[in-house]
């Protein structure tokens, strides 16, 4: 596998775009906003995006979405279907948030805990991790022990509990009991900032440190 962390939007959102080394096939995970970016920069490789991974249905990370299937026609995948009300409403969040109307998707397939994605010869686990959303999921890569995290965790820090359908006893659970469990040698791409470590969260993070 390879990938390429793309920050977009006024949110410096990291859409991230992961894809098979062998057939080129490229997944655009969480594409938020700047389309045409996205697409010059999977041309620059040389890559042909065939799916749309969504970790969760907030607009900066879904913003995208819409245009991106239409350009690409590539499959939608994700989030859990926890998250149908805030992937239905994305002209409310648009208001919300000051972004500009974005067009409606409905996924291809919503994600269950514990199934799989596909990307050529790549296989990633789906992890349910509800506390963000509801239905945010986690995309996790076991053989190259990486994943991406959405607005689970952060280096030293983790997402927001107080939108609808927000936990945050749900989201402690969902990185202390589902993330931190796969080990620590994993490293993350969070769904803003830099990349992390869950051993360095587990060491360091003042939200959801073990170690200390």
């Amino acid at each position: 596998m390879a990938f390429r962390v793309l920050p977009v939007t006024a949110f410096a959102q990291n859409c991230t775009l992961f894809w098979c080394e062998k057939t080129k096939e490229a997944a655009v995970i969480d594409p938020g906003g700047e389309v045409d970016r996205i697409l010059e920069a999977a041309q620059a490789d040389g890559l042909k995006i065939t799916k749309i991974w969504v970790t969760h249905g907030h607009l900066d990370h879904v913003g995208g979405v819409a245009e991106l299937q239409k350009k690409t026609k590539a499959i939608i995948e994700g989030p859990h279907e926890a998250d149908r009300y805030w992937v239905e409403n994305l002209s409310g969040q648009a208001r919300m948030f000051g972004f500009p109307q974005s067009g409606d998707f409905q996924p291809d397939r919503w994600l269950s805990h514990g199934e799989t994605v596909t990307l050529g010869e790549e296989t990633l686990h789906v992890i349910h991790c509800p506390g963000h959303t509801p239905g945010h999921v986690v995309f996790y890569d076991e053989k190259a022990r990486w994943a991406q995290v959405g607005d689970v965790l952060f280096s030293g820090s983790i997402g927001r509990t107080d939108f609808p359908g927000g936990s945050y006893e749900a989201l402690i659970e969902s990185i202390r009991g589902r993330l931190f469990t796969l080990g620590d040698d994993i490293q993350f791409v969070p769904g803003h900032g830099p990349m992390s470590t869950f051993a360095e969260e587990r060491r360091s993070n003042p939200f959801v440190g073990e170690i200390g």
